[in-house]
């Protein structure tokens, strides 16, 4: 058996995400990953290291901190509202047990002293269970988080995912915090009733994962001056991208469509054909906050990451949101619109020339991201620090995050 307490070698964290559409849950966990990184040491008086498990394959392409590593399990997808496997020929049921059994595994001999979970706390259809009970068992001062977006979904839908984990006191024991990535002020996800009241105490609002992202000194992909429109992965943005790709673009700008790597080749091929003069279109970049940074305006669907990483500039940007199957980026648009962070246009309303107009209007113009609260990967590295019993984790909650916490729990 090994303890934290008696390990005074290098701190060990691990970071899950299930990643069965999308980039987004790898992205966040690799942001957190690069936070705690540049300022755990410093906290805790001791080295970090950490192991990434992530079922998206393509993640490995992404920069991880020093002392870091990829584990990529097998991945899965959404078919027609339900998981499958995304490449193994196999039952759903053998897929799982096959990642439960590596995910135990690595736990079990990477011996972690935090675990922090993205979104699902028990992974897909339980994949999780063993492997943070063989956690718990081995090391009982071992410390689980759950990480969470700052929106769930429609507060009903939110609240049938809870009651088909089972008995919320299972919760409550395998996880010692609930993580919220997100700013109270801008929406609350525990007054919503996204968030059970039952474990509102358990609850820290962190802030948006937004400042102090790293960003590379790659030139941008296209000549500025340059507008930007991108969609995440991709697998689901194929209607704004040919909008986007029709859309008129402003004397003396260039138009960059980014498509996502998990657009479908033909729908990509379709993408190319569409685009207008001086509008480029591509499939990926090494780094998306370096586009950002450098683009006169953006358009974007409204996943966490794509939001965090357009709060932390200054650029404008119109949000055009999924709908469906879940109603999250359209919560967190709206939201944001009304602090007037970013512009929204629903995805009815949503034209090739309204993409158009609303580039003639702001392109060049820059955007005020003032009055919330963008800190949260240097909360996170302090909640973490604070959790493990290391000196220097003072303040470790966000004030404003704390005090409506307080405020709604009564």
């Amino acid at each position: 058996m090994y303890t934290n307490q008696q390990d005074s070698g290098e701190l060990r964290i691990v970071l899950y995400s299930h990643d069965s559409q999308g980039l987004g849950h790898t992205r966040r966990n690799l942001a957190i990953a690069h936070a705690l990184a540049a300022h755990l040491p410093a906290l805790a008086g001791r080295k970090v290291s950490g192991l990434l498990v992530t079922g998206e394959g393509t993640a490995t392409s992404y920069r991880r901190p020093e002392g870091w590593d990829w584990m990529v399990i097998p991945g899965i997808s959404k078919r027609e509202g339900n998981y499958a496997p995304r490449h193994l020929d196999v039952r759903m049921s053998r897929l799982i047990s096959l990642r439960s059994a590596v995910i135990e595994g690595a736990l079990t001999a990477f011996r972690p002293h935090l675990v922090i979970v993205d979104r699902h706390a028990f992974g897909v259809d339980g994949e999780l269970v063993d492997a943070l009970a063989a956690v718990r068992e081995a090391d009982p001062g071992c410390k689980v988080i759950l990480g969470l977006r700052e929106v769930l979904d429609d507060p009903a839908v939110a609240a049938r995912e809870w009651t088909a984990l089972g008995d919320l006191c299972h919760v409550r024991r395998t996880f010692d915090e609930l993580w919220v990535y997100g700013d109270p002020a801008v929406h609350n996800p525990v007054a919503s009733g996204e968030i059970p009241a039952a474990l509102s105490d358990k609850v820290r609002f962190t802030g948006y994962l937004a400042a102090g992202r790293p960003c590379s000194s790659r030139r941008p992909q296209s000549r500025k001056p340059y507008l930007l429109t991108m969609v995440g992965g991709g697998s689901d943005g194929f209607d704004l991208t040919m909008a986007a790709a029709r859309a008129k673009v402003p004397a003396g700008y260039r138009h960059l469509v980014i498509t996502g790597p998990q657009m479908a080749a033909d729908q990509r091929r379709q993408v190319e054909r569409a685009a207008r003069k001086r509008t480029d279109v591509i499939a990926s970049v090494p780094d998306a906050l370096v586009e950002i940074n450098a683009a006169a305006a953006i358009v974007t669907m409204g996943g966490y990451n794509s939001v965090c990483e357009i709060l932390s500039t200054d650029t404008p940007a119109l949000v055009v949101p999924r709908v469906w199957p879940r109603q999250e980026q359209l919560i967190r648009a709206r939201s944001l619109s009304n602090r007037q962070l970013v512009d929204v246009c629903e995805p009815a309303q949503m034209s090739s020339k309204v993409l158009g107009n609303w580039f003639e209007t702001v392109a060049g113009t820059a955007a005020g991201r003032t009055g919330i609260e963008l800190d949260g990967l240097s909360s996170v590295a302090r909640l973490a620090a604070f959790l493990l019993g290391t000196a220097g984790a003072e303040n470790a909650v966000s004030p404003a995050g704390q005090k409506e916490l307080n405020r709604v729990a009564g």
